[in-house]
C-alpha cells in the first residue's frame, strides 16, 4: 500500500516540463548579418578608392599617415584585410547547419551586424570629409565591439573553430578600433585648429599613449586571456613607432613611447591571463554542501 502511495506521490516523467531546446540562429538574424556584410563590402570598396576618393586622401588629407603624431604608418591598415576576412567567414559560419552558434553567438549576431554597418558608415562619413562626425561613429563602433567581446566572455567557445572565427575576429577588431579611436580624435582636433606637431603635440601624444597602456591594463583585467585585443592594439602601436621613427613628421619621444607601450600591453594580457589560469588551477573548487 505504501509503495502504491509513493508511486502516486512521485511526479511522472511525462508531467515534467520539457528540457529547453536550443534552436538555431533565427533566419531574420542571419539575413540581417548578411545584408550588413554586403554593406560592409561596399564600404570597403569605397575606402580603398574603387568608388570615389580613398579615405586616406579625404578631408584634405586629414586621415593620412603624416597628419598627426599618433597616426600609424600606412602598413598598419593591412590589419583590415584580416578583420574583413574574419567577418566574412563569421557570416558564412552562421549559415552552416546545426545549432553550434545559437546559444553563445546568436545573441551577439545583431551587434556584429551593427559593427559592420557602423564601420561602413565611418568610411562614408570620412570620405565626405566629416571628421568630427567620424569621431561619433567610431566611438559608437567601439562601444558595440566592447559589448560583443564582453558577452562572448560570459561563456567559453564550444570548438576551436568558434574560438578562431568568432572570438579572435572580434577581439582583433576591438583592439584595433581602440587605437584607431585615439587616432581619429587626434585627427579631429587638428582639423579644429590644434597644432599637429611641436612640443605641445608631442607631450599630448605621449600622454595619450600612456593612457592607452593604462586602458589596456584595465581591459586585460576585465577580459583576461583575450589575446586578440592585445594583438590589435600592439599592431597599431608598432606601426606608430615605425612612422614616427622613420617617416615624417618624425618624433623619437612618440616612437619610443609607442614601442614601450606595445610591450606593456602584451605584458598586461600575459599577466592577467596567467593569473586567471593559475588562480583556479584549471578546475573549479567543489562547492561545500550545507550540513
Amino acid at each position: 500500500m505504501q509503495r502504491y502511495r509513493a508511486a502516486v506521490a512521485r511526479p511522472s516523467t511525462d508531467d515534467r516540463p520539457p528540457a529547453p531546446h536550443v534552436t538555431g540562429v533565427p533566419m531574420q538574424t542571419k539575413i540581417g548579418v548578411s545584408v550588413a556584410q554586403l554593406v560592409s563590402v561596399y564600404g570597403t570598396l569605397v575606402g580603398v578608392g574603387v568608388f570615389g576618393t580613398r579615405v586616406r586622401d579625404s578631408g584634405v588629407g586629414s586621415f593620412r599617415e603624416d597628419a598627426t603624431l599618433i597616426a600609424p604608418a600606412v602598413g598598419a591598415f593591412a590589419i583590415w584585410s584580416v578583420i574583413y576576412v574574419g567577418l566574412f567567414v563569421f557570416t558564412v559560419w552562421l549559415w552552416l547547419p546545426g545549432d553550434q552558434a545559437a546559444g553563445r553567438v546568436g545573441p551577439v549576431a545583431g551587434l556584429a551586424a551593427a559593427s559592420m554597418l557602423l564601420n561602413a558608415t565611418w568610411i562614408l562619413v570620412a570620405q565626405a570629409g566629416w571628421v568630427t562626425v567620424s569621431v561619433v561613429v567610431i566611438v559608437a563602433l567601439l562601444v558595440v565591439l566592447t559589448r560583443i567581446v564582453q558577452r562572448l566572455g560570459e561563456a567559453p567557445p564550444q570548438t576551436l573553430s568558434e574560438r578562431i572565427i568568432v572570438d579572435a575576429t572580434f577581439e582583433l577588431y576591438l583592439g584595433w578600433v581602440m587605437l584607431a579611436t585615439c587616432a581619429n580624435v587626434a585627427t579631429a582636433l587638428v582639423t579644429l585648429g590644434v597644432a599637429a606637431t611641436g612640443t605641445a603635440a608631442t607631450v599630448v601624444t605621449v600622454g595619450v599613449l600612456v593612457a592607452i597602456a593604462a586602458l589596456a591594463r584595465w581591459v586585460a583585467g576585465r577580459l583576461p586571456g583575450r589575446w586578440g585585443i592585445a594583438l590589435g592594439i600592439g599592431w597599431g602601436l608598432t606601426w606608430i613607432a615605425r612612422a614616427r621613427s622613420a617617416e615624417t613628421p618624425e618624433s623619437m619621444p612618440v616612437a619610443l613611447t609607442a614601442a614601450v607601450v606595445a610591450g606593456l600591453v602584451a605584458a598586461s594580457f600575459a599577466y592577467t591571463a596567467d593569473r586567471s589560469t593559475s588562480g583556479s588551477g584549471g578546475r573549479s573548487r567543489p562547492r561545500k554542501e550545507p550540513s
